[in-house]
């Protein structure tokens, strides 16, 4: 049986730049986990905090992260990112640069046998009428040139200040409410005859078992640092900081 890895909401960008570097460093370190490992990664969403991809430029930093999944794929690792609320606005970078698989939708794919279904999780709470509104607006190509007419710098720092504002607010939100919108979905998918339901966003992890399936969430690398393995079952792990430093750095709440 092979052995599949899934990681969620990293959020790279967000916090300070001692932050984001430590962050980096673990994650390289976790890439090589899964090319030691694997041959198959999912990102489940929001990997970046903000990114805005220009036809020309795209957001500055993370060139040790970037570089690691070049190398993954170059060595044979399939990644599949599905993309999340704060990371949509991908063009054909991921894909021609570094090999990696963008999915703007939802990832419907068999593993080992079972049937997964794969989603960042955005806009499945009921309350988020208003978000999924506006997900179609933002995505829309329309609008997507009209702000890539924006300097980058200006366009950069304006998406950032947007990311700011959405993780303000889904941090005074009522997240029982939106959790218990997210299982009622994934009990809905297992009906279907899905085995898992993989789910981002909520930076809650969880292996729920449901009827014949499981809802899975795989947590986030902003307070929880935990990831998803599966062979014959699916585990959500915690990741092994090396550096002590690290880890008290990485694990203070902004």
């Amino acid at each position: 049986m092979e052995q599949v890895f899934f990681i969620s909401d990293v959020h790279l960008g967000h916090g300070t730049k001692e932050i984001n570097r430590a962050k980096e460093i673990e994650l390289v370190r976790f890439l090589n986990l899964v090319g030691e490992n694997s041959t198959k990664l999912f990102i489940l969403g929001d990997f970046f905090d903000v990114w805005f991809e220009y036809k020309l430029a795209v957001p500055k930093g993370f060139t040790r992260v970037l570089g690691k999944l070049a190398e993954l794929s170059d060595n044979g690792v399939e990644i599949f990112y599905i993309l999340g609320n704060h990371d949509f606005w991908v063009r054909d970078y991921f894909e021609n640069e570094l090999g990696v698989k963008i999915f703007k939708d939802d990832l419907k794919i068999e593993i080992n046998g079972k049937k997964f279904y794969i989603t960042h999780g955005d806009g499945l709470s009921k309350s988020d009428k208003g978000y999924r509104i506006l997900k179609k607006i933002l995505r829309n190509r329309v609008n997507i040139a009209l702000f890539s007419l924006l300097h980058p710098d200006f366009g950069l720092w304006l998406a950032n200040a947007s990311s700011k504002k959405s993780r303000e607010y889904s941090i005074n939100r009522n997240s029982q409410n939106d959790e218990k919108d997210v299982i009622e979905f994934a009990s809905e998918k297992i009906k279907e005859g899905f085995d898992y339901v993989v789910i981002g966003h909520l930076h809650k992890p969880a292996i729920l078992k449901i009827g014949n399936g499981f809802y899975i969430n795989t947590g986030d690398w902003l307070w929880n640092f935990t990831y998803g393995v599966f062979s014959r079952e699916f585990e959500i792990k915690k990741w092994n900081f090396k550096n002590e430093k690290i880890q008290k750095l990485l694990q203070k709440r902004d």
